[in-house]
C-alpha cells in the first residue's frame, strides 16, 4: 500500500516537472523570430523531452516491477474485455498482445507520455515494453490512459521482437478499433497487421494518439 502511493506521488511528481518544463519551453515560442527557427527549437525541445523521458531511473519508485507489469496488464485485459464487445474474440486470434495499463500524459503545447507495459504469447508474459512520446500543439494538463496492440500475424510480431525500438507510424500498419468495430469488422477478417484499442481514459486533456509512439524493451526488477 504504501508503495503504491509513493508511486503514485512520484508520477504526479514527474508529470507536473514534465508540465513546468514544457510550459517553460513553450513561452519561448511567443518571440517573434522566423518560422525555420522556431522549427528547429520545437524539434530541439521534442528531443530534450524524450531524452528526459528515457533517462528516468528504472529503478525509482516510477518504475514498476515485473510482478506488478503484470499484475496491472492482467487487470486492464479484464477491464478491455468488459467494456469493449468482441475484443476478446479479436484477442484470442492475436499471436501476441501488448498491453500498456496506464500511459502518463502532460504537457502544455509541448508534451510528453509514458508507460510500462507487457507483452504475452498464448496468455504469458514473454516480454516487457517502455511506451515514451513527445508532441507539440494544442494541448494542456494531465492524463492517463492505457491501450493494447494485438499482432494478428507472425510478421507483425516478428518486427517488434527483433526491432531495437518501434516507433508507431513506420513499420507494421496500426489500426485503432473503438468500442464499435465489431459492427463493421469481425475476427474473421481481421487476420493480418497490428489493431489498438485505447481504453481507461482519465483527465482532461483532449486528442489521445499513438503514433510516433516508441516503444523498447526493457528489464524491470522481478
Amino acid at each position: 500500500m504504501k508503495h503504491n502511493i509513493l508511486r503514485t506521488l512520484s508520477q504526479a511528481s514527474v508529470a507536473v516537472a514534465l508540465m513546468a518544463i514544457t510550459m517553460g519551453l513553450a513561452l519561448a515560442q511567443t518571440h517573434k523570430r522566423k518560422e525555420t527557427i522556431k522549427r528547429n527549437i520545437v524539434r530541439t525541445l521534442l528531443g530534450i523531452l524524450l531524452l528526459t523521458l528515457t533517462l528516468l531511473p528504472l529503478r525509482s519508485a516510477l518504475a514498476a516491477s515485473a510482478s506488478e507489469i503484470d499484475r496491472n496488464v492482467t487487470a486492464a485485459l479484464q477491464t478491455l474485455y468488459k467494456t469493449t464487445p468482441g475484443a476478446k474474440t479479436l484477442a484470442n486470434n492475436a499471436k501476441g498482445i501488448l498491453v500498456f495499463p496506464n500511459i502518463v500524459k502532460a504537457g502544455f503545447i509541448i508534451g510528453g507520455q509514458y508507460g510500462d507495459g507487457a507483452l504475452r504469447e498464448k496468455g504469458k508474459t514473454v516480454g516487457y515494453y517502455r511506451s515514451l512520446a513527445a508532441s507539440y500543439g494544442l494541448q494542456a494538463g494531465v492524463q492517463s490512459f492505457g491501450y493494447a496492440l494485438l499482432f494478428m500475424d507472425d510478421a507483425s510480431l516478428r518486427y517488434l521482437e527483433n526491432s531495437k525500438g518501434w516507433e508507431i507510424g513506420t513499420g507494421p500498419s496500426v489500426v485503432v478499433l473503438d468500442k464499435g468495430f465489431g459492427k463493421n469488422m469481425s475476427s474473421t477478417t481481421l487476420r493480418k497487421g497490428v489493431y489498438a484499442f485505447i481504453f481507461s481514459q482519465k483527465g482532461l486533456m483532449a486528442g489521445i494518439g499513438l503514433q510516433g509512439s516508441k516503444i523498447t524493451k526493457i528489464m524491470p526488477d522481478e
